[in-house]
């Protein structure tokens, strides 16, 4: 095959084919506990986060609801993906090795988005969030109804491997995914460009800009005690009485539970079975969703 324009122009698009069918092949779970935000600039501040108005009765002037402003911010990163293909392969049509390889390429980028938020969200025990303490801690301060200062946990935490129940049915879901660019394919595979002339090599790659962050810690529940009946209870009423600043209810319904891929078992006997270890109706039957992740392993 001669390096011709047609000809290369011929292999970006078997090339792209490839890696788009990859695209496809892999299921997004990272939109099921993150909301997207499309970004325009690098870092994007969140000090929102800190306090959500209330609606009140209106009498006489309205009563201005000031937002707390927290210095949360998340800044993007730039992430890139790049394949090169001997210029010998390509002239002695010896290209069906890399139709694989473009395809696992698109397989690896629909993965990361999944990579990126589950892998944060494991580290909530270590990451701060809009208050400054750990996304899931036992301390975060809240306003009780006289307005002084209270601690609020939405954590129990334990050892062992990690699970969570969320509330993911709100307008801003537990985790944010930033996104400024996506993944697009480009080549670098003419004549005239610098590593085909001195390195004797096509290069194909893809690249983007993002990154995640926290949203409200109060949709999340995250613990490393045994997934049983009676943790899962726990959780389930920590999140139904979570409250707001002034003594709030927020009025939290936990639809989801999330599981790494040794908790599968466990999960569906809290949540599929009809009967409890003892015999007795298993009264959690049906109460949440089940999502098994393997990000999560």
């Amino acid at each position: 095959m001669q390096l011709t324009s047609a000809n290369l122009n011929s292999l970006r698009v078997g090339f792209n084919g490839a890696f788009k069918k990859g695209l496809g092949q892999v299921p997004s779970q990272w939109d099921r506990i993150a909301t997207l935000v499309r970004s325009t600039q690098k870092e994007q501040k969140y000090g929102w986060l800190g306090k959500m108005p209330n609606v009140r009765e209106w009498i006489g002037p309205r009563a201005v609801q000031n937002l707390m402003e927290h210095d949360y911010s998340i800044k993007e990163k730039p992430f890139e993906l790049t394949i090169g293909v001997d210029r010998d392969d390509i002239e002695t049509d010896n290209l069906g090795i890399y139709g694989p390889m473009f395809e696992s390429m698109g397989e690896s980028t629909a993965a990361f988005p999944n990579q990126l938020i589950f892998d944060l969200l494991k580290l909530g025990w270590d990451r701060e969030c809009y208050d400054g303490q750990g996304y899931f801690d036992t301390d975060h301060p809240v306003l009780d109804a006289d307005g002084e200062t209270i601690t609020v946990a939405n954590t129990d935490g334990g050892s062992g491997a990690n699970w969570f129940l969320m509330d993911t049915n709100r307008a801003l879901k537990p985790l944010i995914l930033q996104r400024r660019k996506d993944f697009t394919f480009a080549a670098k595979d003419r004549d005239t460009d610098g590593n085909v002339f001195d390195e004797n090599e096509a290069l194909y790659g893809t690249d983007a800009r993002m990154n995640a962050g926290y949203g409200f810690w109060q949709n999340s529940w995250g613990s490393k005690q045994a997934l049983n009946g009676d943790n899962y209870a726990q959780a389930r009423a920590a999140l139904t009485g979570m409250k707001g600043d002034y003594d709030r209810p927020l009025g939290l319904m936990p639809n989801l539970l999330v599981v790494p891929p040794a908790l599968e078992g466990m999960g569906r006997k809290i949540l599929k079975n009809e009967t409890a270890p003892n015999g007795e109706t298993n009264e959690w039957q049906g109460t949440a969703e089940l999502l098994v992740v393997p990000w999560l392993a």
